[in-house]
């Protein structure tokens, strides 16, 4: 069963956004799905309470804040939404839990600088090096014709990491979460310029 795992210690990079939305992907595939939220702000766990019922369900993943236990039986996926500040010991559990570790980041030149040692931390992980948990990064809220994306990209090129896909700035992620919904509940016409954002990003977690 694959946990994946959405993860940087910085705050407002668009962690919940992008944890939501997978989980909104993995239900639209069919999947048994768990979300869950392991920030006392609880984000993600308040977004799954504004799901209307009719839509593919998104069960609750309870996890303590200090602990967190693999996903109960009859889960075939699970996403794991992580604070803000994560290190040290609730790192090392979460890791051991992963199979991938999504790394959400805007192009900005100060919160590249603000994950770097993270993005440094992840890849000294002995899981990470033998290959047993796989990192990639999500650009949130850029423009990919932009400088701030090249940077980006040479960023994480020069981290070895890969760039799944870079999601545009846009109220659609805004509006869909005030209403517990996903890029995968509404008509494709509606995020026609979104969904392809995702290719890499699913390709990667299906893997």
């Amino acid at each position: 069963m694959p946990v994946i795992v959405v993860a940087n210690p910085k705050g407002g990079v668009g962690k919940s956004t992008l944890a939501t939305n997978l989980a909104g992907y993995l239900a639209a595939q069919g999947h048994a799905v768990m979300l869950g939220d392991t920030d006392r702000q609880q984000s993600s766990r308040a977004w799954l309470g504004l799901r209307p019922p009719a839509l593919r369900p998104i069960a609750t993943w309870d996890v303590d804040h200090n602990e967190v236990a693999r996903p109960p039986k009859g889960t075939t996926h699970a996403v794991l939404d992580t604070p803000a500040g994560l290190h040290g010991k609730r790192l090392d559990s979460i890791l051991k839990l992963a199979d991938h570790v999504l790394v959400p980041l805007q192009p900005s030149i100060f919160d590249i600088l603000a994950t770097r040692d993270f993005l440094q931390k992840l890849g000294e992980e002995k899981a990470v090096r033998q290959g047993d948990v796989r990192i990639g990064v999500v650009g949130m809220r850029v423009d990919a014709r932009t400088r701030a994306a090249d940077q980006l990209s040479r960023y994480c090129e020069e981290a070895g990491l890969p760039v799944l896909g870079m999601l545009r700035n846009t109220q659609n992620y805004v509006q869909l979460a005030a209403h517990g919904l996903t890029l995968w509940d509404v008509a494709p016409g509606r995020v026609e310029r979104d969904l392809p954002q995702w290719d890499g990003i699913t390709a990667f977690v299906a893997k």
